[in-house]
């Protein structure tokens, strides 16, 4: 029960830190730089990372480790309308679709979990992230009925934010290993 309690803290946690990244310090940036971008999504969507990551650490637990999260982040932004059948779809879009994803290939023979006995491969999880990008990109634009210029900002932000967190965790990793 408390490796549960704290899987939900620090992932939920993670999430809404990234979001607040994302939605308060570079949407308002991006916004300086590109006012004349049409769309609401963010060029670098840091959350993304968050999920692929989670779900690659986590496995199945990542999907009730994030829901906390990912519903705060939607109610702050969207107010009541969270409730809304679309957004509520989303919000199962964003917890569920990288999990699957990782266990679909799992069952197909290619185990990215972590594991003591095998280094992380950086560039297969990377992959994951652009095949869950894709799959939530296009779900989500299509639960919020948005236009296809949407689909491809979200995959620009959301593939955008993934490299981002995997090159900082890369070069974090690379620092303490450094030191100890």
């Amino acid at each position: 029960m408390r490796s549960w309690a704290s899987d939900t803290f620090f992932a939920s946690l993670a999430y809404i830190g990234a979001s607040f990244l994302t939605f308060w310090v570079l949407m308002p940036m991006q916004n300086v730089f590109f006012p004349e971008y049409p769309s609401r999504a963010s060029l670098l969507f840091l959350p993304h990372g968050v999920r692929v990551l989670g779900a690659w650490l986590l496995g199945w637990r990542a999907i009730l480790a994030m829901l906390p999260g990912v519903f705060l982040v939607f109610a702050t932004l969207g107010g009541s309308d969270v409730f809304l059948t679309s957004r509520l779809l989303a919000i199962l879009i964003a917890v569920t679709t990288a999990p699957a994803i990782f266990y679909l290939l799992k069952w197909l023979g290619w185990d990215l979990f972590p594991a003591a006995d095998r280094a992380p491969c950086w560039a297969c999880i990377m992959g994951v992230g652009v095949i869950t990008s894709i799959l939530v990109s296009g779900l989500t634009n299509l639960a919020f009925g948005s236009a296809t210029a949407e689909y491809f900002a979200f995959l620009i932000g959301d593939l955008s934010g993934l490299l981002f967190l995997m090159f900082g965790l890369f070069f974090a990793f690379r620092y303490f290993e450094h030191k100890g």
